[in-house]
């Protein structure tokens, strides 16, 4: 699905790490994806980042999927 840049969210990998560059201002490659919980854990269980990102390995999403739950919570206006 298509959408524009501004409904999407860039990540990138940092030492193996899966991070969210809100700002879309990180340097390296960068992958765009929709911030919903549907749309990502699609994208990792496919593995996507993996290969958008061009890493050998795979990535530790650990702290991305704290911030996806947290920024979850601010957009339905939980706390």
């Amino acid at each position: 699905m298509r959408a524009p840049r501004a409904a999407l969210l860039r990540v990138v990998v940092i030492d193996s790490e899966l991070v969210p560059d809100e700002r879309a201002v990180m340097p390296g490659r960068g992958a765009w994806v929709h911030p919903t919980p549907e749309c990502i854990g699609t994208a990792l269980t496919r593995r996507a980042f993996v290969r958008a990102l061009r890493v050998p390995g795979p990535l530790d999403t650990q702290t991305f999927e704290k911030w996806l739950s947290s920024y979850g919570n601010q957009v339905n206006g939980s706390k």
